[in-house]
């Protein structure tokens, strides 16, 4: 997970050398002084941009005032990679928001190894024991928790039924080759076979890692970030076969420059149809019905192929939840937030209005969408379980992964550069 002995200056030389701002907002990591009549205010910072979720995530903040009167909710919304951004700002300012959303993984890890992330091992431990174990582990380091998750699930293929019988592809593809046939018989069919939101890079990670899984192994991914080596023949190879996918041009008019949920982006040209797949979290569902209108009984759920001949298997998923981190000091009506966040009562409003997995056995009744229940079936079903790259190794390497496959599949990048570039970036992180 990087360099264990990372200090805030490497914060800041990390940040200086992205080129990042360094201011912070104002307020941030001091927002917990109380008012005259006794009101604490808090500052939760999450990435819910997108309904139902936004509007639901402002109802529990205004339901958990109404239950701690002498509380206030100051609630910022940022967009996936805008609050990466001002959060690797803050970060090396210092200064975090008493609430923050977090993946946990190598990003939290260096948060936590520049002391600005509060242990609330103890303070949760009462009721935190209830949550389902994939769910908190991201967020237990050297066996001590820095986080609450309130979703769990994975990275697979959503389809468009419609589409896939247009073609005469009568079943998901379980294989690579299989997977590559399907893009073909689309294409001869004058169908766009995957939408991609190649401005944002993250969603074209998405796939050198399940490829890197499926071919290399899981095992050989760690073992290349414990090394700082990812130059293993096997991890080439998922470049290769990434290549070997952008060759056909399988990809929308305009992708490298389309984002992920903006009305021309990822989710909208598959929530409207114009797409057969888009390899995304269980959150797509809601996105694509957001940002397009969303393709109803139409949309199916697959799992990412199998590569012949590789050490990985298909039942080895990638994919990670969020949760939320405090920062160093914040107030006790914090912890209390996390505690009615993690709540049955939240949990099934979730899982009922946003489409979130359940991090509580006793929400997972509330499931109803087909589609999600698919979803969590195959994280039931996990031999094995791989957190997103970006947030699983420390953040300069996580961004490399995320740069160099985008210049893959932009056609700028050998897949050996791709392994060597990141090798380069963990060498000197």
């Amino acid at each position: 997970m990087g360099d264990p002995a990372l200090s805030r200056r490497g914060f800041l030389a990390a940040t200086a050398a992205a080129g990042l701002g360094m201011t912070a907002l104002s307020g941030c990591g001091g927002s917990d002084s109380g008012s005259s009549d006794g009101t604490t205010t808090i500052e939760w910072w999450n990435i819910s941009t997108t309904e139902p979720a936004k509007t639901v995530w402002a109802g529990l903040a205004k339901k958990f005032e109404a239950q701690n009167p002498k509380v206030k909710i100051k609630i910022t919304q940022l967009e996936n990679d805008a609050y990466k951004t001002k959060m690797t700002s803050l970060t090396a300012s210092g200064k975090l928001p008493d609430i923050f959303h977090t993946w946990g993984g190598g990003v939290l890890q260096q948060q936590v190894d520049a002391g600005l992330v509060e242990d609330v091992t103890d303070r949760t431990k009462p009721w935190a024991d209830g949550l389902l174990s994939v769910a908190k582990a991201p967020y237990i380091l050297d066996g001590k928790t820095y986080g609450i998750p309130f979703d769990i699930g994975m990275i697979g293929f959503w389809y468009n039924k419609a589409l896939f019988k247009q073609a005469g592809i009568s079943e998901p593809p379980t294989t690579w080759s299989g997977f590559l046939d399907a893009v073909k018989k689309l294409k001869a069919k004058n169908i766009t076979p995957i939408a991609l939101a190649g401005k944002e890079k993250w969603p074209e990670m998405y796939y050198w890692a399940y490829l890197a899984m499926r071919t290399a192994g899981i095992d050989t991914l760690k073992k290349a970030n414990d090394d700082k080596d990812f130059t293993d023949p096997g991890l080439v190879q998922a470049g290769q076969h990434l290549k070997d996918l952008v060759q056909l041009q399988p990809f929308q008019k305009g992708f490298l420059g389309a984002a992920y949920s903006t009305p021309t982006g990822q989710a909208a040209t598959m929530g409207n149809g114009k797409a057969a797949m888009e390899l995304m979290g269980q959150w797509a569902p809601s996105v694509e019905a957001d940002s397009g209108k969303g393709i109803g009984a139409n949309l199916g759920f697959f799992p990412f192929p199998a590569v012949e001949g590789g050490k990985g298997a298909i039942t080895e998923v990638f994919g990670g939840g969020g949760g939320h981190a405090l920062r160093k000091g914040a107030p006790q009506a914090a912890v209390d937030f996390l505690k009615f966040f993690a709540s049955a009562a939240t949990d099934l409003e979730l899982v009922k209005k946003t489409g979130t997995l359940p991090i509580l056995p006793a929400a997972e009744s509330a499931l109803s969408d087909p589609n999600t229940k698919a979803v969590e079936a195959q994280l039931k079903a996990a031999t094995g379980f791989q957190l997103y790259l970006d947030q699983a190794y420390a953040p300069a390497v996580g961004q490399e992964v995320n740069d160099s496959v985008s210049a893959l599949i932009a056609g700028s990048k050998s897949p050996e550069q791709v392994t060597q570039s990141i090798t380069k970036t963990a060498k000197e992180a």
